[in-house]
């Protein structure tokens, strides 16, 4: 760039400089589609914040995921006790991630599980609520439930038990595998195959411990003697849950709540009628503080009434939800 200096034609009087201005420039137009910058590249690459927003809308959509799980878990008659154990699960696994997350030492998460009661105390129900919990909490990816029983892991020669036994396990992976009456697995002795199959459940259990939710279940005093048949059970088993048999109370909220949710409804002497014949079950059957029971007897009843109401021509909209005493009875129940 040139300057200029100019002289006055008196000398007392400064120079003066004289400095170009710079050429002009035409102003260039350019799309909207050749822009680049930072308001377009947040359309296409999310920024550290959008993720960060992503992650806590992900976050809130699994903690109402689990809140939701727990409310339908509170909804169930009775279980008082195993509520109160899975609020407790639910409390540790928590602590323990957050502990992780702040980098403090943290339990390791072995959350295999014995439960123990009789038939249709709601040992199955439980299972599958903590395959969905655990599933929502981060524990298991898929958090279903491959339910089986003597029959499905133990083969009929030698080797054949191994290969049944890894199969039902890779069915589980990422979820819950429930093992109804598994003293059974037990019982035949040393000789017999279902000690194969314990050998590979408990192998399983320390190669996918965090993957695999290994759930053992029977009656009461069956399953205290199947943990002492293999000292080691004991000790990868850390939670018991004992499944209590119903009250009468509970058992006839259970069984109106099943007449209600078939869309029927119990007359005053219907409902004395029903206590009645709980009352006799109770007191006369081993196992009759269930709802698998209660549900039979709900079942029995709606086709007593249908048997009733077909003797006439046309029934009312009252007459075919109204369950009487006379369709109660217990007889080959």
């Amino acid at each position: 760039m040139t300057i200029k200096i100019k002289f006055g034609p008196d000398n007392q009087v400064p120079p003066v400089i004289q400095t170009p201005l710079p050429p002009r420039t035409e102003k260039v137009h350019s799309s909207i589609n050749d822009m680049v910058g930072i308001g377009r590249l947040r359309k296409t690459n999310p920024s550290s914040m959008d993720k960060e927003k992503d992650r806590d809308k992900e976050k809130d959509k699994d903690k109402e995921k689990v809140a939701e799980i727990l409310a339908e878990l509170e909804s169930f008659i009775g279980l008082v006790i195993v509520k109160r154990l899975i609020r407790d699960l639910q409390a540790f696994v928590e602590i323990q991630r957050r502990r992780s997350q702040e980098k403090l030492i943290a339990e390791p998460l072995v959350l295999h599980m014995i439960f123990k009661g009789n038939p249709g105390t709601g040992k199955t129900t439980v299972a599958r609520i903590v395959g969905r919990l655990f599933k929502e909490m981060g524990v298991l990816q898929k958090g279903h439930i491959i339910e089986c029983e003597r029959a499905d892991l133990v083969g009929e020669y030698i080797g054949h038990t191994a290969q049944k036994t890894r199969d039902q396990l890779k069915k589980a992976l990422g979820g819950v595998l429930f093992i109804d009456e598994a003293y059974s697995l037990a019982r035949g002795g040393e000789k017999d195959f279902g000690k194969e199959a314990i050998d590979a459940l408990v192998k399983a259990m320390e190669d996918n411990k965090d993957n695999l939710v290994l759930i053992l279940a029977g009656y009461s005093q069956e399953m205290d003697w199947f943990l002492q048949t293999n000292p080691g059970l004991r000790s990868r088993f850390p939670i018991h849950i004992d499944f209590p048999d119903y009250t009468i109370e509970e058992l006839l909220a259970i069984g109106k709540m099943m007449f209600k949710f078939r869309q029927y409804e119990l007359t005053l002497a219907a409902e004395d009628t029903l206590r009645f014949h709980l009352q006799t079950l109770l007191s006369s059957h081993r196992y009759a503080g269930n709802a698998r029971l209660v549900r039979n007897l709900v079942e029995k009843t709606i086709r007593q009434q249908a048997v009733r109401l077909f003797q006439k021509p046309s029934s009312s909209r009252e007459e075919l939800i109204q369950i009487l005493p006379i369709d109660i009875n217990m007889d080959n129940l």
